[in-house]
């Protein structure tokens, strides 16, 4: 593949994995601070709330859209991007809790600033394992 060719695709794989991320950690954090902030849910129990609510937004728009040109199959990239999802998951509400209990700052804003760091790792692991091409 010519490297201006791999360039545009890597660059739109990137725009559409911003985009569907930023919808994916909306749709998170819109679930878990609602559910902590009316008194629905602990903080945990809101944090884990939005994981569920934001993982199917982001499989399916990744497939999609982020990693479209990719052919790994969903039964081979549903159970490893599960993986991933599940490790950043882990790793932020670890941190989110660990915070929590360490500082006087409002779930809100602590879950703002891990999701944005954990979102790195997220794509990183997503590009080059998950949805990995097979051939």
């Amino acid at each position: 593949m010519p490297a201006s060719r791999m360039s545009n695709s890597h660059t739109k794989s990137v725009s559409w994995f911003t985009v569907i991320g930023a919808l994916s950690a909306l749709t998170h954090y819109i679930v878990a601070v609602s559910f902590e902030h009316f008194e629905f849910l602990t903080a945990a129990h809101a944090n884990i709330a939005g994981f569920v609510a934001a993982f199917p937004v982001s499989y399916f728009g990744h497939r999609k859209f982020s990693f479209a040109g990719n052919d790994s199959s969903h039964g081979h990239a549903f159970p490893r991007f599960l993986s991933v999802a599940i490790l950043g998951f882990l790793a932020n509400q670890t941190l989110v809790l660990n915070a929590l209990q360490y500082t006087r700052l409002p779930f809100w804003f602590l879950l703002g600033v891990v999701m944005v760091l954990v979102a790195v790792s997220t794509y990183l692991l997503s590009k080059f394992w998950a949805f990995k091409s097979t051939k």
